[in-house]
């Protein structure tokens, strides 16, 4: 899916008024070429172009108001507090979340199947936050689709425009961030995690469930992330070095009762 970076006049205008950014995460200055502004327009875009590609939204409200309020309780502690995020949750059976630039955050169904407690879920919407906060399918979009190749499909109002758009958008439903994205948001996430109250170790049970169902058969969320055998083994290390509240949240009975019960309503 990777494809070269042309670099073309529309990307020479972008790096011009975008240039080198503050990451507000890191405090470090990167490239990015994708302004805030952009990034909120190409969500706003594309995000029903993935909601169709995966099965459109799971019906029942109970269940999204659910799973959006344990996602916006996190972005209110997260480095974004008053961007607008979205967390949705999908009907694809797949095992898979992911993200859209501007809070766009999807969980599948078949990954909500998976997860037993409110602190998992939380885990995997924290994760997928902290891809936003850290702006890393910014960075993506950059190097993989090309920021005039995306811009220039949202402008277009015709039949190509909107063909383009499907393509495009499943580019974008297919994002690979680099290791070192993943570690960044795993270790990000941890963080987010445990600010909104939930107990860290629900981030480890995550990644020893999604390493059990990719032994069965490979899955749609590991096409784009490292072994989580490892991950499990980086969040043991983070915890163990950082002094974390004990007896945070968990929420199981919650969990099934707002979510795993009303999966096929």
């Amino acid at each position: 899916m990777t494809k070269p970076l042309f670099i073309t006049s529309a990307v020479f205008v972008s790096l011009m008024f975008c240039g080198c950014v503050i990451n507000p995460v890191t405090g470090q200055k990167q490239l990015i070429l994708i302004s805030p502004a952009q990034e909120l327009q190409i969500g706003a875009q594309y995000a029903p172009e993935i909601e169709k590609q995966l099965g459109g939204r799971i019906e029942n409200k109970t269940l999204q108001n659910y799973i959006n309020s344990i996602g916006r309780n996190i972005s209110r502690i997260s480095h974004m507090p008053d961007l607008d995020f979205s967390y949705v949750a999908l009907k694809s059976d797949t095992i898979n979340a992911m993200t859209l630039p501007g809070g766009y955050v999807f969980v599948t169904k078949g990954m909500l199947e998976k997860l037993d407690s409110e602190a998992q879920l939380a885990a995997i919407l924290a994760h997928e936050t902290a891809h936003v906060t850290t702006r890393h399918a910014a960075w993506a979009m950059t190097t993989q689709i090309g920021v005039d190749i995306v811009l220039s499909a949202i402008s277009q109002k015709t039949s190509a425009g909107a063909a383009n758009m499907a393509r495009i958008g499943s580019q974008l439903g297919g994002l690979k961030y680099s290791r070192e994205h993943e570690t960044q948001a795993d270790t990000v996430g941890l963080d987010y995690l445990v600010k909104a109250g939930y107990a860290p170790f629900a981030a480890v049970e995550t990644m020893e469930m999604l390493q059990k169902q990719n032994e069965v058969r490979p899955i749609e969320f590991l096409s784009s992330h490292p072994n989580p055998g490892n991950r499990k083994e980086m969040l043991l290390r983070q915890i163990n070095l950082r002094l974390y509240p004990k007896n945070l949240k968990i929420k199981r009975s919650d969990y099934h009762r707002y979510v795993l019960m009303n999966l096929d309503d």
